[in-house]
């Protein structure tokens, strides 16, 4: 039997029982029951995080101008103008992160992945998913351009460039431990410093505290703590990764209270996945994005997929929990909300 999680209009899980105050329409950890055996619960659970709106830290803030960074490259950027912001990378995190500081009135576009719902009317400049497209971007006359190395082809930033385009170049690594220092990098970039610490220090103190409410119901043992795998999947383009070791996917496994299964079997960042690779892993729970999880055809086009599969306990539970495709693995202001559904989803899905 699959057993999917359904989220209301208003944003409170159904089944939950009872007022229970939630974090983007799911439970608060340390509200909920933790489930007496976790991994004897079957079925698949298909989490969709309500839209938090935008709060930013400041309103019609005045920026410091011209802001002179050295990016995550090492290149010397000077930013003049930020009348037309024009943030850009895979998981949508640096337009949310602008839109936090208070400019979101200033950005002229966005990527595939930016789509709550400030940001949802500006045109779209990534095609065939996430690459870029110069003659797109060039037609807005963006001011600055603040991205990281997670969108391609890199020929096109060094073409906007060449064309006298600011671009200023963060890290692409996500992970809750660098959330604050990415936040301090983009307002930094575009004249609002003190206001990039400001909000930084928020997500950050947010993290710490969905990190506490998570260990109400995370065993405190790593035996005891499900074995959890990170799956990226698009059936359509045949694409099946596993993300292991520092590809982000540990990190938040490990904060959200899983055992992330890569470090002990050594799959180290994001490779094919095979039967093989998923046998010797013996995972409890599989963890997928939405839409990939619907581009293979469900729990049963996966196991179609990979039939060695249903050797692990997740497969033979159908144990997969998936989440909003632009949330998993964003890492900016909204990690607390993606950690605490995840703990719940892990360690308390009765709640959902």
């Amino acid at each position: 039997m699959v057993l999917v999680a359904s989220l209301t209009a208003c944003g409170v899980a159904t089944g939950g029982g009872g007022d229970v105050e939630t974090i983007s329409g799911i439970p608060l950890a340390s509200e909920v029951a933790a489930s007496d055996d976790p991994r004897s619960y079957q079925g698949e659970l298909s989490l969709q995080l309500v839209d938090d709106p935008v709060a930013p830290v400041a309103t019609d803030p005045v920026p410091q101008l011209p802001a002179v960074v050295t990016d995550n490259q090492g290149t010397e950027v000077e930013v003049t103008d930020v009348s037309r912001i024009l943030p850009l990378d895979i998981y949508g995190t640096l337009s949310r992160i602008v839109f936090e500081l208070g400019l979101g009135g200033n950005v002229i576009g966005r990527d595939v992945s930016s789509t709550f719902p400030e940001i949802a009317d500006r045109p779209l400049v990534t095609t065939d998913g996430h690459q870029l497209n110069a003659e797109a971007i060039l037609a807005l006359n963006p001011s600055v351009i603040i991205t990281d190395t997670s969108l391609g082809p890199w020929d096109v930033v060094l073409q906007l460039r060449d064309a006298g385009v600011p671009v200023v170049v963060v890290d692409s690594h996500r992970s809750p431990e660098n959330v604050e220092a990415l936040t301090e990098a983009v307002g930094a970039a575009l004249g609002l410093a003190d206001q990039g610490r400001e909000l930084g220090a928020r997500t950050r103190a947010q993290i710490v505290e969905a990190e506490e409410s998570i260990a109400a119901i995370t065993p405190d043992s790593e035996t005891r703590q499900l074995r959890t795998v990170f799956l990226y999947a698009r059936g359509s383009a045949g694409v099946y990764y596993m993300f292991g070791e520092d590809s982000g996917a540990d990190a938040l496994i490990t904060a959200a209270g899983g055992y992330d299964v890569s470090s002990e079997v050594g799959w180290k960042g994001a490779k094919p996945a095979n039967d093989e690779g998923l046998i010797a892993a013996q995972p409890d729970v599989i963890i997928m994005m939405n839409k990939g999880l619907e581009s293979v055809g469900g729990v049963d086009g996966l196991l179609e997929k990979f039939p060695a599969m249903e050797q692990t306990p997740a497969g033979a539970n159908r144990r997969v929990i998936s989440m909003n495709d632009d949330l998993l693995l964003s890492f900016g202001t909204r990690t607390p909300a993606v950690l605490n559904a995840l703990a719940v989803a892990l360690y308390a899905p009765d709640a959902l």
